[in-house]
């Protein structure tokens, strides 16, 4: 057993945020993605074009780059954007805003959710290719919207080819938590750095947030498996 000196439960306190921060960050990932996809495949060159150098651009620079910029970045914008409306807050008569402190968990949320949705509209895109274009015009033949269409015969079938897809995304944003100690959320990666600067024991804190991980990891694997599994069922 490992002797955690007290700080077991701060750690797994910290767990709960990193769990928290991942599943937003997917949720969020996954409406990006589907977004950009649709983009992706428009008509529209721009529209296109625009989708096509976001998951470039995102794709090509590593995560924990990215994030640094878009977090420091976004706090600089920001409060750039409340400078500006201070004056006028102040002629109305209001308090003015003054700087603002964005919060690490938002932060660390929104930039997980832009990277990993240009890795997620590139498993749609795939997976929307998938499906026959047959389907697509006979539904359109018996008079469907292209709403109905999306709702009805294209999204169905394009979530059963993207689920290897989400599944490997989801376990990399997954890890990739770990990073937003960075910022300062205080996940339980960063719980850990104050547990190993308090009692000089870094193998034995970092092994268990490692364990943490797995058993993490280990369960989206057997939850995602087995709904992958169900997604096939009617298709064998």
């Amino acid at each position: 057993m490992l002797d955690l000196h007290g700080y077991g439960w701060t750690i797994l306190e910290g767990a709960r945020l990193t769990l928290a921060s991942a599943l937003l960050s997917v949720v969020l990932a996954v409406l990006i993605g589907i977004a950009v996809a649709l983009l992706r495949l428009s008509h529209s060159r721009i529209a296109s074009g625009a989708a096509l150098t976001y998951t470039t651009v995102i794709r090509g620079i590593p995560d924990l780059v990215l994030m640094l910029l878009i977090f420091f970045g976004g706090q600089i914008l920001v409060n750039k954007l409340v400078a500006w409306v201070d004056p006028w807050i102040e002629a109305q008569g209001g308090a003015p805003i003054g700087y603002l402190d964005i919060n690490p968990f938002i932060a660390g949320v929104l930039t997980l959710a832009v990277i990993y949705g240009a890795y997620m509209a590139e498993t749609f895109r795939g997976a929307i290719l998938a499906v026959p274009h047959g389907q697509l015009e006979s539904a359109r033949a018996f008079g469907m919207t292209p709403f109905q269409v999306f709702r009805r015969v294209l999204f169905p079938q394009a979530v059963r080819h993207a689920l290897p897809g989400i599944t490997n995304n989801w376990l990399v944003l997954l890890k990739s938590t770990a990073l937003l100690s960075v910022i300062g959320l205080e996940d339980m990666v960063r719980k850990a750095q104050f547990a190993v600067g308090a009692t000089r024991l870094p193998f034995t804190f970092y092994l268990f947030v490692a364990v943490l991980f797995l058993l993490f990891t280990t369960a989206s694997l057997l939850v995602l498996r087995t709904l992958e599994a169900r997604a096939q069922r009617p298709y064998r």
